[in-house]
């Protein structure tokens, strides 16, 4: 393979044994869609709201849930980390197994094990076979998610209609978790069990019209199964997720979480040297040098980085400090998930007009005019319309302006026997960038506690610090997003095969 190889427009050019792309269907690269079309489409968005679902009302019942099971706190912990280590860990070898063995096959496995991991998740009375059952499930979120995108990748042809179908993707995975705040506070007064059980019968729904609408793909010609660099991927990207959801407990410096990263990266160094080696790789490495690729999954892990730990110190410091009830915490952050449910609709049209790189430069802006907004007006009682809603109204902006272009520049260009890989590769970023800035933001929260002496009464100055932090990330990555646009503004918009497959320098 060489240089011009992994650098050309054309991704799928530099292996011989890719699939020839198949067009889509006609009626897929229009405005007018068939009902099979808005079928499909309702389906894959049902799942993506449930994965949303599910996180935040897991959440919500923590508590409850451990008064009855008897946990204690570092158990709960694993209760939300063990979907994160299944779900983060495995994102990228699922996107490209259902790449290789069928996508539809992939997905509707993937929905079934999900379903019934969350039955047993409502039926145990064990913290470990809990614990099991998040692990399972998010293994399965893993297969799921990145299929589920990349079978709305292929069936909707790159432009304006995917666009649109990526703008209402957008608006249930949002819909699905400011859902989940309110849900889980009310399904949790009836019992911590019913935030397990209630996704199962609509993740039986989405199989069964899964089974019916989606239509059978034959599988990739790959010559070869690489073995090694699926077992060093898998591995490494485990090790790297677990390394760092178990760092705050154990310490960033101690003996084992230390040699556990440099396991973890000398796995992924070896998955890397296999993938340059084999002839038939599982992760063809000249993706991941293509400039907007690149930048659309820092832009991700941004996004998804900030906004997270943003909201863990949101839910403690509304809860904890000023004693809001947890249905009043999940009313005071609704705005962010009401803008982006309204307004996803229209970025696919922005996105058409303006271009993925200068709407995700609009999305990262918005997001730290948020945080700088929070940081500097927040209080130890704070005013909600002053401090508080401003800024969930500037996340909601940037949540809702930056998914959508952000996963159209992560497959623009891309050919169909790689939509999963490169669905699979943003949605690690996301999951896997989430994890670190969290597990970071957790622990100079709990150091702000310590160093003001304010573990058991929690203020607005134990925050301060990961407050800074998210600030802080979120102007690096709007750096890191408008600098290549001030390169190339001279009047004129480039092409977008020119703009957006910039070789990274």
């Amino acid at each position: 393979m060489t240089t011009s190889d992994l650098t050309s427009p054309n991704l799928a050019a530099s292996s011989p044994a890719t699939p020839v792309t198949r067009p889509a269907p006609p009626e897929a690269s229009g405005t007018t869609w068939s009902p099979r079309l808005w079928g499909i489409l309702a389906v894959l968005c049902l799942v993506m709201f449930l994965d949303g679902l599910d996180v935040s009302m897991v959440g919500v019942a923590l508590p409850s849930l451990g008064h009855e099971l008897g946990l204690s706190t570092s158990s709960l912990q694993w209760i939300v980390n063990g979907y994160v280590l299944g779900y983060g860990g495995l994102l990228l070898l699922g996107g490209r197994t259902a790449d290789l063995l069928g996508r539809r096959r992939v997905f509707l496995i993937a929905l079934a094990v999900f379903a019934i991991a969350s039955l047993v998740g409502g039926l145990v009375d064990n913290g470990t076979l809990l614990i099991a059952t998040r692990f399972v499930k998010g293994l399965a979120a893993a297969f799921t998610a990145p299929t589920a995108m990349s079978i709305l990748t292929t069936t909707f042809r790159e432009g304006p209609a995917r666009n649109r179908a990526l703008s209402i993707f957008s608006v249930f995975g949002a819909s699905g978790y400011s859902s989940g705040l309110i849900l889980g506070g009310l399904l949790t007064t009836a019992g911590w069990r019913w935030t397990f059980l209630m996704p199962v019968p609509f993740a039986l729904i989405a199989l069964v019209a899964g089974i019916a609408l989606i239509p059978r793909q034959p599988r990739a010609t790959t010559g070869g199964h690489d073995l090694l660099g699926a077992a060093t991927l898998v591995s490494g990207t485990m090790l790297l997720v677990y390394s760092v959801v178990a760092a705050p407990d154990r310490g960033w410096t101690s003996p084992l979480t230390l040699v556990s990263f440099v396991a973890a990266l000398a796995l992924l160094a070896a998955f890397v040297v296999t993938e340059r080696r084999v002839r038939n790789p599982l992760v063809r490495l000249g993706l991941l040098r293509v400039g907007s690729i690149v930048r659309a999954n820092l832009s991700i892990v941004t996004v998804f980085g900030t906004y997270l730990s943003f909201q863990f110190m949101m839910t403690l410091f509304l809860q904890s400090a000023l004693g809001w009830t947890p249905l009043a915490m999940a009313l005071a952050l609704l705005p962010t998930g009401l803008i982006v449910a309204f307004g996803s609709p229209v970025v696919g049209r922005l996105v058409d007009r303006y271009g993925t790189s200068r709407m995700i430069g609009l999305a990262l802006t918005s997001l730290a005019l948020g945080y700088v907004w929070f940081l500097f007006a927040g209080s130890d009682d704070p005013t909600y319309a002053v401090a508080i809603l401003p800024s969930t109204i500037l996340l909601g902006l940037g949540f809702a302006f930056g998914f959508t272009a952000i996963m159209s520049q992560a497959t623009e260009g891309v050919d169909d026997s790689e939509q999963g890989l490169a669905s699979g590769l943003v949605q690690t970023s996301a999951q896997v960038g989430a994890a670190l800035v969290l597990a970071v933001t957790t622990a100079l929260v709990a150091g702000g506690g310590e160093a003001s002496g304010a573990v058991e009464a929690p203020n607005f100055h134990q925050f301060h610090s990961g407050l800074v932090l998210v600030t802080g990330i979120a102007l690096l990555g709007l750096a890191v997003t408008t600098v290549p646009l001030l390169r190339s503004s001279r009047g004129e918009r480039l092409p977008l095969r020119e703009r957006d497959f910039t070789p990274v320098p």
